[in-house]
């Protein structure tokens, strides 16, 4: 093993080698977490996980065989609705991206960020302005879609229109190819298929990184995890985590950095020197948001040392729950609009009519068996976590910017 790169294991460490002309090449890694249990929570968003009250739970509740049905590419070729069902609340455009991606454009702007891997499906990197030759979304993205079945791009414009207005019209985009009509589906990574064809080349940025930073995930999901293994002993690893996850902290230029990962992030950037600039480019990220889901507001940020507000989370929990239903009425109402079953003879799934730009599917809601494997539940619960990042994000909006804007008067006037 050879001489330690770091003096020592601390956040003002990590800051002194990135200043030291040393650190040439960063690579992150962000898990579908950066906004569950990291971002989101000094958000306001709670866990999505949460037995019982995270969205991943409510998802039971709606009429699928198992909530990783939602994101399973068989279930989705017979019944594509939950899905857009979900993805209409879901859709980029209504959110706000956080001060953690602001980091990430950050170290851009400084020459130093060598990739950005991520879980998220949401695309809010790209929307906080980081390039997108910097960005590998190992799950894939809402960022394009194409035709399941030829494999044909659909225009972004037509999907998002269909999207925006699924809750009202229940238009299913299909593939504009002559002769083909078959279901289009945003690039996301469904089980059964494959990682982008970007993701081979994370091998060879890893082990090429002077400096690797993972942040807000649990690192169970392969192969993306392994890249946190890979990465060869003379590169420094730091976690920014609600948790300790995976191997990092057993090596000896590690550093385990836990907490809500804006809050890590602004005090790396305070030691850095950065803060001014972090908080420039996370207030450009105001006109991120589509002016079609601007109500949505912008993604808050709770200060370091801000007491969290019970109340408040006890009310976001709500309105959770509440999204969930709502998902599931709207579900329930065009079942009962669409559904007819079979009056004679042997029992016969119920069939959903689902509208099309010009035809009307029947899909019969067959059941297919849940996965078999832990990884697969795993895989979903990352993706559902990642889908469902900042729905809720607007509900302390306004409270936060206030608080921003008196800690900077406060600073201004050497306030402590």
């Amino acid at each position: 093993m050879g001489p330690r790169i770091l003096e020592s294991n601390d956040l003002k460490a990590i800051s002194n080698y990135i200043k030291s002309g040393e650190c040439k090449n960063i690579a992150l890694m962000l898990g579908a977490e950066i906004l569950m249990k990291g971002v989101s929570t000094s958000a306001g968003i709670p866990d999505f996980r949460s037995p019982g009250t995270g969205l991943y739970a409510n998802l039971a509740k709606l009429k699928l065989p198992y909530p990783e049905a939602v994101f399973e590419v068989n279930f989705f070729r017979k019944n594509p609705v939950p899905f857009y069902t979900l993805a209409h609340e879901l859709y980029p455009g209504k959110f706000r991206p956080t001060l953690t991606h602001a980091f990430i454009r950050l170290l851009s702007e400084h020459s130093l960020l060598s990739m950005c891997f991520t879980q998220n499906i949401d695309t809010l990197e790209r929307r906080a302005g980081v390039p997108y030759d910097k960005i590998i979304e190992a799950h894939g993205s809402f960022a394009t879609q194409r035709c399941i079945k030829c494999h044909t791009p659909f225009d972004d414009d037509k999907i998002k229109e269909m999207v925006v207005n699924f809750a009202d019209r229940k238009v299913v985009p299909r593939c504009e190819k002559k002769g083909c009509k078959g279901l289009v589906k945003p690039d996301i990574v469904f089980f059964g298929e494959s990682l982008p064809q970007s993701f081979s080349k994370a091998p060879s940025i890893i082990r090429s990184a002077d400096l690797l930073i993972v942040i807000g995930t649990s690192l169970t999901v392969y192969p993306f995890a392994s890249l946190a293994t890979i990465c060869p002993d003379s590169c420094p690893r730091v976690l920014i985590n609600i948790d300790l996850v995976g191997d990092i902290g057993s090596r000896p230029d590690d550093v385990v950095l836990l907490g809500k990962c804006d809050e890590v992030i602004r005090e790396l950037c305070e030691e850095l020197g950065w803060e001014k600039e972090l908080m420039k480019l996370w207030e450009e990220t105001a006109g991120s948001t589509d002016n079609s889901a601007a109500d949505a507001g912008p993604t808050t940020v709770t200060l370091p040392g801000s007491k969290p507000n019970r109340m408040e989370d006890e009310k976001l929990e709500e309105e959770v729950a509440k999204l969930a239903e709502k998902i599931r009425k709207e579900m329930e109402l065009e079942e009962g609009k669409n559904v007819t079953t079979a009056t004679k003879g042997p029992a016969e799934p119920p069939i959903e009519k689902i509208s099309t730009d010009e035809t009307t599917t029947s899909v019969a809601q067959s059941q297919p068996a849940a996965p078999s494997t832990q990884e697969v539940s795993a895989i979903a619960a990352e993706s559902i976590s990642s889908a469902s990042t900042t729905v809720l994000s607007k509900a302390r909006d306004n409270k936060e910017q206030q608080s921003i804007n008196e800690a900077q008067e406060g600073q201004s006037e050497g306030k402590p």
